[in-house]
């Protein structure tokens, strides 16, 4: 996908996945960049587990403010109306069901709808963090990645091989080179990428996939049409 870099089309596809209203959580990572791309004319509220409401853009360079950061430990602005609180306020956010949609990043996900992001094999780590809660307390959970690893191995798996972080709770991938639906059935591919085949998707997918009858729609580096 040459021409832009592939998180920020990764971004910019998973923002128009996004309704008016909705309350939507942006994890650590690739997933920070949707809030860079949100669609015009319509208001979403995005959250941070570490204690935000109203999050806006990336500040400007030179305009950071230390005391406004996300959840991983990045700059960010904070839009009129927005809130702070404690950990215990925002977990009860996500734990209460008041969130419409987390975006997350994943070292793999499985035809199962099956998520494993907070273990790298090999690596010291402190604990799950707060996606183990915010697949389960969120009403839908896109994640955002690269179709493939450094090495070519693909993220998108049969069953998944390291630790989970949730069973069962993905509704939609949205990679460099696809949309992928996670359904009772098993994995739909739903569009391709600009530049991208069917078969270069399918030869990157550790998984089987079910094409649609009536063609597949391509997405666009400028955005979903």
């Amino acid at each position: 996908m040459a021409g832009m870099d592939k998180r920020i089309l990764v971004a910019r596809r998973v923002a128009q996945e996004l309704k008016d209203g909705e309350v939507v959580n942006l994890g650590i990572g690739l997933p920070t960049l949707v809030a860079n791309y949100l669609p015009q004319g319509i208001a979403i509220i995005l959250h941070s587990e570490n204690g935000f409401l109203g999050i806006g853009t990336e500040p400007e360079w030179g305009e950071e403010d230390k005391d406004l950061i996300n959840a991983g430990g990045k700059s960010v602005t904070i839009l009129p109306n927005g809130s702070c609180f404690d950990s215990a306020m925002s977990f009860s956010i996500i734990r209460g069901g008041h969130v419409d949609v987390t975006v997350l990043g994943a070292l793999e996900v499985d035809e199962k709808g099956n998520l494993a992001n907070w273990m790298v094999p090999g690596k010291k780590v402190t604990g799950m963090g707060g996606a183990m809660d915010l697949v389960t307390g969120a009403k839908k959970v896109i994640i955002a990645m690269e179709h493939v690893n450094k090495d070519g191995s693909p993220k998108i798996v049969k069953e998944c091989t390291i630790p989970l972080t949730a069973q069962g709770e993905v509704d939609l991938i949205v990679t460099d080179l696809a949309v992928i639906a996670v359904q009772s059935d098993g994995l739909h591919l739903l569009e391709i990428g600009e530049g991208t085949t069917v078969g270069e998707v399918v030869s990157s997918t550790g998984a089987s996939l079910i094409l649609p009858q009536d063609g597949i729609p391509v997405y666009r580096r400028e955005g979903s049409k």
